[in-house]
């Protein structure tokens, strides 16, 4: 049998693997770019929330696939569990840091070690907080003693997880802007917080 492109006989030839596409790398856009430091998400701005999230979405579905991880690491609805998002958050800019300009050329292999040790932190914290890849129920909190106790809610089914990130960064960002809204008229000059 003769190969038609290089009209050569045709050899096995083993399968090319699949091209995934690249992660967004915001903060190494060129050589005057700085590394990105440190997301704490209890102090991020509306916009900046937003544009967060984002980034961070795209990155782990990127991981996910590229690495084939399994939903018992890095499930569908990560995003709706505080302990996953700052996990994923915090190896998102060590990929960054690992992967950008200036790094290591061995900055990589930690990077892998580092992945490793995650995802045995990531199956832990799935486990914990009973998220699953059609429903969802918040994560349990053990109540301490003195505290008032509370409701267990059940999970309930998620049948379009786009939609359903969508609408938490939708609430979360609106969240943020009323909370800024709300320091705004209290700091107000003549308001009674003043």
């Amino acid at each position: 049998m003769v190969d038609a492109q290089s009209h050569e006989p045709a050899r096995h030839r083993p399968p090319r693997a699949r091209r995934r596409p690249e992660p967004p790398a915001p903060g190494f856009g060129g050589p005057e770019a700085e590394p990105p430091g440190p997301i704490n998400w209890n102090t991020l701005r509306p916009e900046e929330a937003e544009a967060a999230w984002a980034e961070l979405d795209a990155w782990v579905t990127w991981l996910r696939t590229a690495y084939g991880l399994s939903v018992l690491e890095v499930p569908p609805f990560w995003h709706r569990h505080d302990e996953l998002v700052w996990e994923l958050s915090a190896l998102h800019l060590h990929w960054l840091a690992c992967y950008g300009d200036g790094a290591a050329p061995s900055a990589p292999l930690q990077w892998h070690k580092d992945l490793r040790e995650a995802r045995i932190r990531l199956r832990e914290w799935v486990a914990a907080c009973g998220t699953q890849t059609t429903s969802d129920r918040p994560t349990l909190i053990a109540v301490w003693p003195g505290e008032p106790a509370r409701d267990v809610e059940p999970a309930h089914p998620i049948t379009d997880r786009d939609a359903d990130f969508r609408a938490m960064v939708l609430a979360d960002v609106h969240e943020r802007q009323a909370v800024l809204d709300t320091h705004r008229l209290t700091a107000a000059p003549g308001s009674a917080g003043a």
